[in-house]
């Protein structure tokens, strides 16, 4: 038998089984997720070509790669290790960071315009964290569940479980001046260390000072962030929030899932 064609065999399953571990694509690029709800008009925009095509079920998408929803559409991605990133309608994101590994999990992705979901339980023994930048803010997770509402004036988050560690969009250190991985595109974020926040009624009054550090928000809190890092936190309504009907299609879906 040729040797050298005993050598291929050998090689080739390994390189694809090191990539498939690292979600690196066969063309090089990082895999974010692939969509598994596109509900209307969904598309994408890739690294390779600057215009949009509508996505179809089960379609990667990958670092780099942009997605827009249209009117009356939804999509959700699930990520590449697990977890959900839900869109809203007549939103904008771009897919910015996917590193990923067995016991750690790290992705970003920034919203220009619209509103998201993320639900991103980490698994026994391992660390999950999104990283979501809006116009204004960026909101960033350690496996637990928030939404985002992304708008060049004022970005709010709110926290439905756990932790969230939020700050001035301006604030960031961002990964690409010095700290870019192999998994991090144009835009990905590099996470500080959170101070923890007293209840809301001992924080400084609505839109007093800036934040430029990072703060952590608990379950139930929301934050709004002006474009001049001005904030104002407090403990939203949950019974008038749950109404929303965005919520509620996540949350039912949450609870379908599992998630």
């Amino acid at each position: 038998m040729n040797m050298s064609r005993i050598i291929m065999y050998r090689v080739v399953p390994t390189i694809l089984i090191a990539l498939l571990v690292s979600g690196l694509s066969a063309q090089g690029k990082q895999l974010f997720g692939r969509v598994t709800f596109p509900l209307g008009t969904v598309q994408v925009q890739v690294t390779t070509n600057p215009g949009w095509t509508k996505v179809v079920l089960n379609q990667e998408v990958f670092v780099g790669d942009k997605i827009q929803t249209l009117q009356k559409s939804r999509c959700e991605i699930t990520l590449n290790g697990g977890g959900k990133v839900r869109i809203g309608e007549q939103t904008e994101m771009e897919l910015t960071q996917a590193n990923v590994t067995p016991l750690k999990k790290d992705f970003g992705a920034t919203v220009n315009k619209g509103q998201i979901w993320v639900a991103a339980k980490a698994a026994f023994g391992e660390t999950k964290n999104v990283a979501v930048r809006a116009p204004t803010a960026v909101a960033a997770i350690r496996g637990t569940k928030y939404r985002v509402m992304a708008d060049t004036a004022e970005s709010s988050v709110l926290v439905y479980e756990g932790k969230v560690d939020v700050i001035w969009a301006q604030a960031v250190e961002e990964s690409d001046q010095g700290d870019a991985g192999p998994g991090d595109g144009p835009g990905a974020i590099k996470i500080g260390p959170p101070q923890e926040v007293a209840p809301p009624e001992e924080v400084p009054g609505p839109y007093e000072v800036s934040l430029e550090d990072w703060i952590t928000l608990v379950e139930g809190m929301q934050i709004n962030v002006r474009r001049d890092g001005k904030f104002h936190m407090f403990e939203f309504d949950a019974a008038t929030d749950a109404e929303l009907e965005f919520v509620r299609w996540n949350k039912d879906l949450d609870e379908q899932q599992g998630q």
